[in-house]
């Protein structure tokens, strides 16, 4: 998601902690279901997924999103509405044939730039999105990083931590609490509702974020939007901020890296980008 995020502490993200890491949820893992497993991520990263089904995982994502539409306002602008569907139509397009048809779109009256996607195949974008997204290839930049966070397994993978830290190792709960923060870990006391908002809803963590950042370009690229424009958008994401930068953004080291990451990306998707409006894929969004 692009706003609430909490700083995840470097003692997680550090490369000498993973196999240790790792090896606790495991063992966490272990002891709460027995078909935890690790899988390896789009860019080659190890992770710890498994603690419930795919199926529960999507009804879990169902559920979530069935709450976000009873508790917001959904917008009965159908110009914007149109805009924002043409838009996760093409990007779904590039998916692999099983993963394509069936997203579910709805667009919240909220002045927060905010997006997300779950499993279950939803996607939920703020109308405030439009401050900061000035034209459709920035705009597909959010809606293809959300998508990248399901594709990822991001939401696998959190649950699958937070199931862990309810095992009563101490060690383990306290590694997961210190990445999601203390209001994490209350919410963790139960499993169904609370694992709902724990486990798809938190903040994603700096690594989540710098993968859905790689597996979004590369989805835009294969749809037929520019991936330099999504520097343009965390640009605009950062002046939206003020003197101070968006508590969106605080998930990477900076918002500078961030985007020369972005923009050096872009120049290597440069002729999958050209491919792809080649092939015919140019979208006519907005």
């Amino acid at each position: 998601m692009f706003d609430r995020y909490t700083p995840v502490p470097a003692s997680w993200r550090h490369p000498s902690a993973g196999g240790l890491r790792a090896g606790l949820l495991a063992v966490a893992c272990g002891l709460v279901v027995a078909a935890c497993a690790t899988t390896t991520s789009p860019t080659g990263r190890t992770q710890v997924v498994g603690a419930v089904s795919q199926e529960q995982l999507q009804q879990m994502g169902i559920q979530a999103f069935e709450q976000a539409k009873k508790t917001g306002k959904i917008s009965t602008n159908s110009g914007q509405t149109r805009y924002v569907r043409c838009v996760v139509d093409s990007l779904t397009r590039q998916l692999p044939p099983a993963q394509q048809g069936g997203w579910e779109v709805a667009l919240f009256v909220d002045d927060s730039p905010n997006a997300f996607a779950l499993p279950g195949r939803k996607i939920g974008v703020n109308t405030g999105i439009f401050k900061v997204a000035e034209n459709q290839d920035q705009l597909a930049t959010v809606v293809a990083h959300e998508i990248g966070h399901v594709i990822a397994h991001h939401h696998d993978e959190r649950v699958t931590r937070q199931m862990g830290a309810q095992t009563g190792l101490g060690i383990v709960g306290a590694i997961v609490g210190s990445a999601y923060g203390q209001g994490a870990a209350s919410a963790t006391s139960q499993f169904g509702g609370a694992a709902v908002q724990a486990g798809l809803l938190l903040p994603n963590n700096r690594t989540q974020e710098s993968e859905a950042d790689v597996v979004g370009q590369q989805l835009m690229a294969r749809a037929g939007y520019d991936p330099h424009e999504a520097v343009d958008l965390w640009q605009h994401m950062m002046s939206a901020g003020g003197s101070q930068p968006p508590e969106w953004l605080s998930t990477h080291p900076s918002p500078g890296t961030r985007i020369q990451e972005l923009d050096k990306r872009a120049d290597g998707l440069a002729p999958t980008y050209q491919q792809a409006r080649a092939n015919g894929n140019t979208p006519q969004c907005g």
